[in-house]
C-alpha cells in the first residue's frame, strides 16, 4: 500500500512561503543500481504538483477555473537518492504570469535538510480542456499562488 504525501505549509529562507510534502523512497523507484532512477525525480514533482492543487486549489475553486498543463520541466541532480532516504519535497511560486505559473523544487533529506538532492523548475499554463486553448489565471486562482511566491 502506498502512502500518501504528508504536507506542511512553511516559510524556507531559500525559497519564501512554501508547500512541504514528504515522498517516501518505493522500491520500484530504485535504478539496477540502488538508485533512484532519474525520471521518478519528475514523478515526485509531479507528485508534489498534484498535492498541491488539490490541497490548496481544487478545494477553494472550480476545477474549470484552475485547470493547467505542463509546458516545460526540468531537473538539476544534485546527489543520488538511495533506498531508505526519507525525502521532503518543497515546492515554491517563482513567477506568475496572465496565463502561466512557475514551480520550483527541491528535493532534501526529510532528517537534514540541508541535504539537497536535487531542485528542479517547471512552467504550468492555464488551459481550458474544452476549447483547447491556453486562458488567463482567474483571480482567485492567482490570489492563491500569490501565497507561495
Amino acid at each position: 500500500m502506498e502512502s500518501r504525501p504528508q504536507m506542511d505549509t512553511k516559510r524556507d529562507d531559500r525559497m519564501g512561503d512554501t508547500y512541504r510534502i514528504k515522498i517516501p523512497v518505493r522500491f520500484r523507484d530504485l535504478d539496477a543500481m540502488g538508485h533512484v532512477n532519474n525520471a521518478v525525480f519528475f514523478t515526485y514533482f509531479e507528485i508534489g504538483r498534484e498535492t498541491f492543487h488539490f490541497d490548496n486549489i481544487s478545494s477553494q475553486i472550480d476545477k474549470s477555473r484552475s485547470s493547467f498543463i505542463l509546458a516545460h520541466i526540468r531537473c538539476d541532480y544534485i546527489r543520488p537518492i538511495t533506498r531508505g532516504t526519507q525525502l521532503t519535497l518543497t515546492m515554491a511560486v517563482k513567477k506568475i504570469g496572465s496565463k502561466s505559473f512557475d514551480y520550483l523544487y527541491i528535493l532534501s533529506d526529510s532528517t537534514d535538510e540541508s541535504i539537497e538532492y536535487a531542485r528542479g523548475e517547471s512552467v504550468q499554463v492555464c488551459y481550458d480542456y474544452a476549447q483547447n486553448k491556453s486562458i488567463e489565471l482567474s483571480p482567485e486562482f492567482r490570489a492563491i499562488l500569490l501565497q507561495f511566491c
